[in-house]
């Protein structure tokens, strides 16, 4: 290797062939399931004003902080690379007028992701996130169906995984917690990381969000939210409770959950997963009911969640990602010049009727086009040599009993639709 070769950026990887057949069964998995739900997709830049994650995740959290990248346009306008993606859907459906529609906004987003943070396992400072925002409801019923299209996407892709859920209170119940939160913490003193003293005094919810080994004991001594729900919160969490309970949903209250930003009000929720490790946590959401007022839209109450690409993949059972790995229908093999120029327009015809074929143009013996053939997983060979073209038949040999049919052009696409057993 070149000692001046170029590599990627550290924090960011290249997503190869091999593992894109995976990451096609997730995506194609939520869009189907997604829809089932009534929601749509929707696509907002990879770079927002720097404001709108000030404002919408709150400059007090590590991410606005420390994590995300921000830069000077040509103009000296502060710009941001997405960090995550509820502030600029909310936005979207701000600028758009959307809350003019009729019903709910149901939302879902699949894209990429920025922060500057540390390299751990399944997290990259480039990662991928597939999210859904519901927006104009406060209703609990919208929160359950969410958290049901999860696990209902979830248990397609035969991945195990546990729902986690708490309350976080609203404006009129959690400041009385978040004070005697932060008395117990100041008063646990050097018992606490860096950051999780720097927190109690900026933001004293996200100590609770700490996974330093080290700060679990004193977290485990500190009061919880859910001891200090005003009677509303605590009926709201009770209704989603009820309606899980009614659909025998399996679920843990994690009195201590919280998510990391601002802007989540009431229910709050992790999906986790064991294959991953310390690191579990696979989906992260909850409600945010004031996000939209406070980007400067109307009243629009939100619920939505936000589910890390880059660790589903690597739990994703290997049998499921092979459903979309690259298998051609037919791979033409062909000896001599002749033989390309009607292999060519053999996979033209093909091709245009839908059917995937393959053919390599760097020549070489029938034997090595077969064993590549057989790498490929091609379901079908397709020979072509000068005895073919003076018959004008060509074998067809189907690959996995190696069965095989001498076949005119018209019948090769009528053998293969029949499943090549005419």
């Amino acid at each position: 290797m070149c000692e001046n070769i170029l590599t990627t950026v550290t924090g960011t990887r290249d997503l190869l062939p091999d593992e894109m057949a995976g990451w096609h069964v997730i995506e194609d998995k939520a869009r189907s399931i997604f829809s089932l739900y009534g929601f749509q997709e929707i696509r907002t830049p990879v770079f927002e004003a720097t404001e709108l994650f000030a404002r919408g995740i709150g400059g007090d959290t590590d991410i606005v902080g420390k994590e995300m990248y921000t830069f000077l346009d040509q103009g000296g306008k502060s710009l941001s690379l997405r960090p995550e993606a509820t502030a600029s859907v909310v936005r979207a459906f701000i600028q758009h007028s959307m809350h003019r529609d009729a019903g709910l906004t149901r939302l879902y987003y699949i894209g990429p992701m920025f922060r500057h943070e540390k390299k751990q396992k399944g997290r990259w400072r480039q990662f991928y996130q597939i999210g859904a925002e519901a927006l104009g409801s406060e209703s609990v019923a919208v929160e359950f169906e969410i958290l049901e299209m999860l696990l209902h996407f979830l248990a397609r892709l035969e991945v195990q995984s546990q729902l986690m859920l708490n309350s976080v209170g609203c404006p009129a119940c959690r400041p009385p917690f978040v004070k005697k939160l932060q008395e117990e913490l100041r008063s646990a003193g050097n018992s606490l990381c860096e950051d999780c003293r720097r927190r109690t005094d900026l933001n004293p919810l996200r100590v609770l969000d700490c996974k330093i080994p080290e700060c679990q004991a004193t977290i485990e001594r500190m009061p919880s939210i859910t001891d200090h729900l005003c009677a509303e919160c605590a009926a709201h969490f009770r209704r989603l409770l009820g309606y899980l309970d009614h659909a025998a949903i399996s679920y843990s209250v994690v009195p201590r959950l919280v998510r990391g930003l601002d802007y989540y009000v009431r229910t709050a929720f992790e999906i986790v997963s064991g294959g991953l490790g310390a690191q579990n946590a696979l989906v992260g959401g909850g409600r945010y009911d004031g996000l939209s007022e406070v980007l400067g839209g109307p009243r629009a109450p939100g619920f939505g969640f936000a589910l890390g690409v880059d660790r589903l993949a690597m739990i994703l059972p290997d049998h499921v990602g092979r459903e979309a790995a690259y298998s051609p229908d037919l791979f033409l093999a062909y000896i001599g010049d002749a033989a390309l120029s009607k292999a060519l327009g053999i996979a033209r015809a093909l091709r245009s009727a839908g059917w995937k074929c393959h053919m390599e143009y760097t020549g070489g013996s029938l034997k090595s086009q077969m064993r590549l053939a057989n790498r490929l997983n091609a379901r079908h060979v397709l020979i072509i040599g000068d005895a073919e073209l003076e018959r004008k038949r060509y074998l067809l040999k189907r690959m996995a009993d190696s069965r095989q049919w001498e076949l005119e052009d018209g019948e090769i696409a009528a053998v293969l639709s029949a499943g090549a057993n005419p």
